[in-house]
């Protein structure tokens, strides 16, 4: 059986130091001197962005601003028209101009979020 410390203060060496300059300075390099890399975000295989401008039209566009509002409910693992009559069963009041985009077929019906999380 372990007995317990009687002086544990003794038994950590290391104090620390109340001095303000030496936490600001250590904040400091957590955040601006790092050296971490984080993986870009949304970048396709072949080392690209996937979110260009000029890779989709106007309705592309207006169906990608669908899939980022949350106030419709989650779009992953949904096609982008059964998203749309959820929301619009839910009384989210969807906008009617996705559902004639959607209608229409010429669109992907998969959410930009499709296969990427």
């Amino acid at each position: 059986m372990a007995t317990p410390a009687k002086n544990i203060e003794g038994f950590y060496k290391q104090k620390k130091s109340n001095t303000s300059k030496s936490k600001s300075t250590k904040h400091a390099a957590a955040t601006s001197g790092s050296n971490i890399v984080q993986p870009p975000a949304l970048v396709s295989h072949g080392g690209s962005f996937d979110l260009k401008a000029d890779d989709f039209d106007e309705e592309e566009q207006v169906l990608r601003l669908f899939d980022m509002n949350m106030a419709f409910g989650p779009c992953i693992a949904i096609p982008r028209l059964d998203r749309w009559e959820r929301a619009q069963r839910l009384g989210l009041n969807p906008p009617k101009e996705i559902e004639s985009i959607l209608k229409r077929g010429k669109v992907n019906p998969q959410s930009l979020f499709d296969g990427r999380i």
